[in-house]
């Protein structure tokens, strides 16, 4: 039977699927490849966009006006800077697709003698120009992981084919897409020959669209997933389906490996008389974070990268940092999919799920070594006691923040860091966090709810703010802030959390705990 793909091209006989040519707008590629253009065509990865490239290819060989070649570039990576053994690399993967195409085999011989009077900086200009030349029908090249290339061995790949350029479509490739997960505009290449950062733009200044291509919709999330309906009878209920596009936003990996997970993996989902459930999904996402597959660790890897720390901490804190941002960090982490630009401007993080891992990983080294028991804070009913749950934490900041803070990366966003962390100890297993979190909010919200022996749930809110000008009115702020999101949830128990980074203060002087009544609500407030 099929199943739900989470490794490389789809392939529509072996996997559930979307038709790939549906995944972008085909007639808009057509009628450039018909204007004889150069365009760029990016994602995030593990989108579907070598899928695409592939179907994109069997369409236009199929439909004899072209004649179109797909290739993988990514083994020229480890050349980097050695231009000769990096183009000798694609030069031996366009000979590999040529002999796997009906369409191109036996064209190996353009290939031939070329070594020994061509040099490595005009070798592939050649090459492709023999290629070109060979037949009456345009050739369309489909170049995929372009941005994998390094240093001079990827500026000498954008000069050849700039350089072919004015010769197309008699003597050089009609049309080419180059497919990578960044634009080529936001490439920033360090040349050793020439001692210089080289930009994309002005090394391929013949890009002529930049094609993006994006998550599922909601109304394509659920057709993937009914696919599974349609071959097994299994169900998935309202709830799942509802749970699975809100936890993934569509992110096509994200979505088959939840549904993979949910329907391939987890027992209970294994049985087909029984339905999908949203409990069930939750528990594949909570699974699937976890075991930090390889699609989140490659995410939680971007992270330590310092123009992603320039984005993503002020979103963490919620805290607006103006004169860090900068437009390229910003296109960036969009290609990247971590983030999403709204209209007006607003920056989110791309997803729930990776709204989740985010934090969790950043304060991964500060919860591995927290001697902490969930056993120490959970009544005789199973409740956790929650205030003495922050009142243990409010005492753990003020001796290993300053440390701790001393060591990381997200300094900024550490005292919310460490909350989580701390909290994710004691709830793991036992409990959930929802994390809410953005740009321009001022805070930080925490939902928590913790299973009960009954079947029910225990609901509190935590919001952390950072002290602006007196505390006093930081406070008053939050009160009015965590109580509307406390009414929101349906939570019985509120906290707010105030974090005074003044280093002039002292910590007496910072802690401190208070209960305030506020629209009917009781609120804990946490002084730290």
């Amino acid at each position: 039977m099929r199943f739900f793909n989470t490794a490389g091209p789809v392939n529509c006989q072996d996997h559930y699927c979307l038709p790939p040519l549906t995944r972008f707008d085909l007639p808009e590629i057509l009628t450039l490849l018909s204007q004889k253009k150069y365009f760029v065509l990016h994602a995030p990865r593990q989108s579907g966009k070598t899928s695409c490239l592939l179907a994109l290819r069997e369409y236009l060989n199929n439909s004899g006006e072209y004649r179109s070649l797909y290739i993988n570039v990514e083994t020229a990576q480890a050349a980097r800077d050695d231009v000769e053994n990096g183009v000798r690399s694609i030069i031996v993967e366009i000979n590999k697709r040529m002999d796997q195409s009906p369409v191109f085999t036996g064209l190996g011989v353009v290939t031939a003698d070329l070594w020994d009077n061509t040099n490595a900086y005009s070798v592939l200009n050649i090459v492709l120009s023999r290629l070109a030349s060979i037949d009456n029908k345009p050739l369309v090249l489909l170049i995929d992981e372009i941005d994998a290339l390094v240093g001079d061995t990827l500026i000498s790949v954008l000069r050849q084919i700039r350089s072919g350029y004015d010769s197309r479509p008699v003597h050089f490739p009609s049309s080419i897409i180059l497919c990578g997960v960044r634009d080529v505009r936001d490439y920033r290449i360090h040349s050793d020959k020439d001692k210089a950062i080289i930009t994309g733009g002005s090394a391929f200044n013949i890009k002529a669209e930049s094609l993006r291509l994006g998550n599922f919709t909601e109304e394509e999330t659920g057709i993937l997933l009914l696919e599974h309906t349609k071959e097994t009878g299994q169900v998935f209920e309202e709830g799942a389906l509802a749970a699975v596009w809100n936890l993934t936003r569509g992110q096509p990996w994200l979505v088959n490996a939840l549904a993979y997970e949910v329907c391939f993996k987890i027992e209970e989902g294994r049985n087909r008389s029984n339905p999908i459930s949203e409990s069930l999904v939750i528990k594949a996402k909570e699974r699937l974070i976890q075991r930090r597959e390889t699609h989140l660790d490659q995410l939680v890897d971007k992270l330590q990268e310092e123009r992603v720390r320039r984005v993503i901490e002020p979103i963490l804190t919620g805290e607006m940092f103006e004169k860090n941002f900068r437009p390229d960090d910003i296109s960036y982490l969009v290609d990247l999919g971590l983030i999403i630009q709204e209209q007006g401007g607003a920056l989110a993080i791309a997803n729930p799920i990776y709204q989740e891992i985010i934090p969790r990983e950043l304060s991964y080294t500060a919860q591995s070594g927290m001697a902490l028991k969930s056993v120490w804070y959970i009544g005789e009913d199973g409740r956790i006691r929650v205030n003495d749950l922050l009142l243990s934490f409010q005492q753990f900041f003020r001796e290993h923040s300053e440390s701790w803070t001393d060591i990381a990366q997200y300094k900024e966003a550490a005292p919310q860091l460490l909350l989580q962390a701390f909290l994710q100890r004691i709830i793991n297993g036992g409990g959930q966090i929802i994390r809410e979190y953005g740009l321009g909010r001022g805070r930080t919200d925490l939902f928590i709810l913790w299973h009960l022996p009954d079947g029910t749930y225990q609901r509190f809110v935590i919001e952390c703010k950072m002290v602006h000008g007196s505390r006093e009115v930081t406070i008053s702020k939050g009160l009015v802030q965590v109580t509307k999101y406390a009414d929101r949830c349906g939570a019985e128990e509120v906290y707010l959390l105030i974090f005074d980074r003044d280093k002039n203060k002292s910590w007496d002087e910072k802690i401190f705990t208070e209960t305030i009544e506020h629209q009917g609500r009781m609120v804990a407030v946490f002084g730290m």
